[in-house]
């Protein structure tokens, strides 16, 4: 069962083919991926408009070239998956155009994937993969949520932010440092030459007793920290020229500083769930499971405590085809293809808002 995989809900399209027959973890037989980083970095964040237009420049060449990776035809593509959500509306509708188009004209099935529910399976694309049951951190852009995971579409939501994710929160720390975009890789790569303890901030909702997030807080506590370095008024207003004010060893130490609030919430929290849960495994998955610093403090912890703890590859961690690729392999193998997946039944249809607790 060979089933194709197009990813397209922000700002990366991302094509892969994998191989879900039998019982095994399906295979990775090829993957591309265009990011749009360099053309949204003039405008500091998505260019929603711009980033759907670049989709459908991107998806049909690197398809050619996934199928040029695997040596197959398209034609011998058995199924098509394509993510139907959460995402930007139009950036979306690319994906699921182009894979209901190819799906119809190939006379092949095809199956809506959750977005998260790609970042979330994606470790077992990894050297190191899980077994069910687990307890996941999703740490994706707008997302930070610990789910109990008993097996495919089995997801039971343990807590998750009432703000600010956690990637908002690196991301918004990252622009009052004049870093950019993308600022939460920016901000992480300098924390590298800064102290972790240069600067106290708040590490929110860590003793709340519920494994609830909430990083709105502390945003505010490091633009305040920013204004003050900056000899700011408190009530001024966030200027670009804030962060030109600070020199280097000021930047680095803010950005330290707050990597490690962020960091230290995410282990506490994560480690709580798993206790709750009684499980002995935690996968770690999104683009902010890429940090270094969380991979180190949890590898840490986990090693003490006896736990296993899983994480994607780190060229796995970003937006990409094959989680979603994966995805509907795992889902075919449970559960087999979905009322409506058949090819007589081509939805072409998006959910920018979709909650993963509600998949069965």
């Amino acid at each position: 069962m060979l089933i194709l995989g197009f990813e397209s809900s922000c700002d990366e399209t991302g094509v892969a083919l994998v191989d879900a027959s039998g019982s095994g973890t399906p295979r990775l037989l090829g993957h591309a991926l265009h990011s749009q980083i360099e053309m949204h970095q003039a405008y500091g964040g998505v260019v929603p408009e711009l980033a759907s237009r670049d989709h459908i420049r991107r998806v049909l060449p690197l398809t050619d070239a996934v199928m040029q990776q695997a040596g197959l035809p398209l034609s011998a593509v058995d199924a098509i998956a394509y993510t139907r959500g959460p995402g930007l509306a139009g950036a979306l509708l690319v994906g699921s155009g182009v894979a209901c188009a190819m799906a119809m004209a190939l006379g092949k099935p095809v199956m809506p994937v959750h977005h998260l529910e790609g970042h979330l399976l994606s470790p077992f694309l990894s050297a190191d993969p899980p077994e069910f049951p687990f307890v996941a951190l999703l740490v994706s852009g707008g997302h930070t949520q610990l789910m109990r995971v008993d097996g495919v579409g089995r997801y039971e939501l343990l807590g998750e932010t009432i703000d600010d994710a956690a990637g908002e929160a690196f991301d918004k720390s990252a622009k009052l440092l004049g870093l950019g975009y993308p600022g939460g890789p920016a901000l992480s790569k300098l924390a590298e030459q800064g102290s972790a303890t240069a600067y106290k901030f708040p590490r929110p909702l860590l003793h709340s007793g519920d494994l609830d997030f909430s990083f709105a807080g502390l945003k505010t506590a490091v633009l305040t920290q920013v204004k003050r370095l900056a000899n700011e008024r408190p009530e001024g207003p966030a200027t670009p020229q804030l962060a030109a004010a600070l020199n280097e060893t000021q930047k680095a130490d803010v950005a330290a500083s707050v990597q490690a609030a962020i960091v230290d919430v995410l282990v506490k929290k994560s480690l709580s769930a798993v206790r709750s849960t009684g499980l002995k495994r935690l996968v770690v998955a999104g683009g902010v499971g890429a940090n270094s610093r969380l991979r180190a403090q949890l590898n840490a912890e986990c090693a003490r405590l006896g736990l296993r703890v899983h994480y994607p590859e780190l060229h796995l961690c970003t937006d990409n085809g094959a989680m979603i690729a994966l995805a509907a392999g795992l889902r075919f193998q449970a559960q087999g293809w979905p009322a409506g997946a058949d090819a007589a039944g081509y939805p072409f249809d998006v959910l920018p808002r979709w909650p993963l607790s509600s998949l069965a």
